[in-house]
């Protein structure tokens, strides 16, 4: 049958799972007529045993599914809500029989944007049949070799398909295949390490069960603590040198995801790395867990031992592109991978387009999209440095928490939703701050949680839910920008700008009370920690200058033009 199809492409994309399938499909949805081939050895029938990493969403990458793949009512009737995240730490690790056992962070009302949990097998196998139905060509056969000739030269993509060998030929190629590293292992593109990974050195087991008995975990019946299901949501339990999560996959098999994060100078591999022995650990250290997964029928066990790694490109200047677990991935912690996957989609597609389309500033843009979205996966990876030292503290990984709470709702969400990720003058101006942050604020920040650690010191616990800890009601889900009540999802809408304000400004405010709280009036008042606390206030200024001008330059336009467009045409109503 291959050999009557068209083998000329616009684009190649090597590997069929979320990354390439979400890659195709955004491509076939923003430039006209494009010839997309698909390759993957894996069938499309994806059987429930071929699950990788990675089950849930937060908000950009819910956004990215549902508005800019179109998949909102998909996602509702197919997989599982999420109700936000939930924090617990055993109060005594030899007593984890009940979650009256835990200290807990729960998420305590509906999230303001929804987000998913779901089946990865599923997904990718529902994505491929709607690819095909809109034109993609699937090749179902194992990547050989690949030819990444230099510049916009055609290049070629050897494919084995059974006993034969085709040739796909394109200008355009990208590697989502994963841990393969297709393109990583041929470029010398991949980093691995914990001194390429601000020493993350981490590993990963996990198991999926069904028809669950979730009354183990919590009857429901929650009148007086929260709005919103406890069991939907994504909750993750903490210990020494690990965390563990806990996702509801499917709703009518009642099919749950249980899995840990473990650091391999706390917990070596040999005492995790075989389905006994995690369930051997899940009883000793979270016997809650323990009791779900043995009470259920067991669909598989799966163990990685080196979870991190990185690349030192993503977007070539020769039209090649790695994307998804092929460019990186650090730690499932936040659920952050399906969100870095976003926005390098979305690079990826304006490139691919100003291309085709002639545009004098591609180039520019490529070069703009590698530097953001490398310096997006340095601060991702960042957000796991200690980790290993600070998990099982629930006093200091709280506040932890909430302080990277704030700049994810408070920067990160309205940048996406503005699409600022692709504006070639704001990056520069986010980039700058998005990396002084990642070496000093960040840096420093957490070898204060290390020192907080070794001392035994309890400072409190913040609730990164509760609007009763910053003054003027603040809270870290709290977004500054009415982009929601008033539809502003087109681009440069959502003022950003306000964001970095505010967000700022509260940093700052919770800097003060960390110091205080952690090192008291010599902690408040040391050089250095005044430094970054005028810092965050200059910033902060800075984003109330841009506020202004961002409001000044947009005067006039519409917040969402279909809503403006139904105003005129209600002019004539009678």
């Amino acid at each position: 049958m291959y050999s009557t199809q068209l083998q000329e492409y616009d684009v190649v994309i090597m590997g069929a799972g979320f990354a390439g399938n979400c890659q195709a499909r955004h491509l076939l949805l923003n430039i006209p007529n494009i010839k997309i081939a698909l390759v993957d050895p894996r069938s499309e029938e994806r059987t429930d045993k071929d699950l990788k990493l990675g089950e849930s969403t937060i908000e950009v990458a819910a956004l990215f599914l549902t508005k800019e793949l179109g998949l909102s009512e998909y996602m509702i009737e197919n997989h599982p809500p999420k109700s936000g995240l939930n924090f617990h730490w055993p109060k005594n690790p030899a007593k984890t029989e009940t979650t009256d056992d835990y200290y807990h962070v729960w998420s305590n009302r509906q999230v303001p944007i929804p987000s998913f949990q779901f089946n990865r097998a599923k997904l990718e196998r529902d994505l491929l049949k709607m690819n095909k139905k809109m034109g993609v060509a699937f090749y179902n056969g194992r990547v050989v070799d690949v030819d990444l000739t230099s510049g916009d030269a055609i290049k070629t993509v050897k494919v084995k398909l059974g006993s034969d060998e085709i040739e796909l030929k394109a200008k355009h190629v990208i590697d989502a295949a994963g841990r393969k590293f297709i393109i990583g292992h041929k470029t010398d593109n991949v980093l691995f390490g914990p001194k390429n990974l601000f020493g993350l050195n981490n590993g990963s087991a996990w198991v999926r069960v069904k028809n669950v008995d979730r009354t183990i975990f919590h009857s429901g019946y929650d009148p007086t603590g929260a709005s919103t299901s406890h069991y939907y949501a994504t909750n993750h339990w903490f210990g020494q040198g690990h965390w563990l999560w806990m996702i509801p996959t499917d709703k009518k098999s009642m099919e749950l995801s249980i899995g840990v994060m473990h650091h391999h100078d706390v917990i070596p591999a040999n005492q995790i790395n075989t389905q006994k022995k995690f369930y051997s650990f899940l009883k000793a250290n979270h016997n809650i867990l323990y009791k779900i997964v043995s009470s259920s029928d067991n669909v598989d066990f799966h163990y990685l031992p080196r979870t991190a790694h990185t690349s030192k490109v993503m977007f070539s200047p020769d039209n090649w592109y790695v994307i998804g677990d092929a460019a990186y991935i650090f730690d499932a912690f936040y659920s952050y991978g399906t969100t870095t996957v976003a926005f390098a989609i979305e690079s990826v597609t304006e490139i691919i387009r100003a291309q085709l389309a002639g545009e004098a500033e591609v180039e520019k843009k490529r070069a703009a999209y590698n530097d953001f979205n490398l310096a997006l996966a340095r601060s991702v990876n960042c957000l796991y440095r200690s980790h290993s030292k600070q998990l099982g503290h629930a006093s200091v990984m709280s506040w932890r928490i909430y302080f990277e709470y704030m700049w994810w709702f408070g920067v990160q969400v309205p940048m996406y939703i503005g699409k600022w990720h692709l504006d070639l003058t704001f990056i520069p101006i986010y980039l700058k701050t998005l990396n002084s942050n990642t070496d000093g604020l960040f840096a420093e920040l957490y070898e204060q949680f290390n020192q907080l650690v070794e001392r035994g010191a309890n400072i409190g616990l913040m609730d990164c839910y509760r609007a009763d800890q910053l003054i003027g009601g603040y809270h870290t889900l709290k977004h500054f920008d009415n982009f929601l009540e008033n539809t502003k999802f087109e681009p440069r809408r959502c003022n950003v700008f306000a964001g970095l304000k505010h967000t700022c400004f509260y940093v700052a405010l919770w800097y003060v009370m960390f110091q205080w709280k952690g090192f008291g009036l010599a902690g408040v008042l040391a050089p250095r920690h005044l430094y970054h606390f005028f810092r965050l206030l200059a910033l902060s200024s800075q984003g109330a200058v841009g506020e202004l001008v961002y409001r000044y330059k947009t005067k006039g336009l519409p917040n969402n033009s279909q809503v403006e467009k139904m105003r005129q045409e209600f002019k004539s109503y009678k």
